[in-house]
């Protein structure tokens, strides 16, 4: 098994993959590159994208687009099936993720409390900053947040990003009204 470094973004955009929990970068990458174990990095498919081909970790999605993606995730059957506050705060973070996973990375950035870190890459950073914070992986996203908070807290987290990430003010109130 060999180490590799990636820069920060390289790695979100790689973990952004993630189809189940503990699944490896290594699966992750042969899968989005279609190689399979013992093949000849000669046999592989050619790589016929260029530069420009390759997704970037901004979205170039429009903001009206972004808006309608939420406004669509409200009116879900799986967002409407959704019993519990922490599980609609759940789709509400992989959402947002998904549509811009940069500007999600600085609005998580700053985001922290009194004596607790929020957000975190890990389940260990959020443990080691508060014993009772219930830490959960962010489904799609390479993020952990703590989930032992209130629905004010929970809402206030959410109106901090969305608004870092300049959607509207009452789209945000919409969001945290339902949560």
């Amino acid at each position: 098994m060999k180490t590799i470094e990636v820069d920060e973004e390289l790695y979100r955009y790689i973990a952004s993959h993630t189809q189940h929990i503990g699944e490896s970068a290594s699966d992750i990458l042969r899968r989005m590159l279609k190689f399979t174990a013992g093949q000849s990095p000669l046999a592989a498919p050619a790589a016929s994208a260029s530069v420009k081909d390759v997704p970037s970790a901004r979205s170039e999605a429009r903001p009206q687009d972004r808006v309608r993606a939420v406004r669509e995730l409200l009116l879900s059957d799986e967002y409407a099936e959704q019993k519990k506050a922490v599980n609609r705060f759940m789709l509400v973070l992989s959402t947002l993720y998904r549509l811009d996973p940069a500007a999600f990375a600085e609005a998580t950035a700053s985001l922290q409390g009194r004596t607790r870190v929020y957000f975190a890459g890990d389940e260990h950073t959020l443990l080691q900053n508060g014993t009772h914070t219930k830490p959960k992986h962010v489904p799609g996203t390479p993020y952990w947040v703590i989930t032992n908070t209130n629905t004010g807290r929970k809402c206030s987290m959410v109106e901090h990003i969305m608004l870092a990430m300049q959607f509207p003010q009452e789209l945000t109130e919409k969001v945290c009204g339902t949560i």
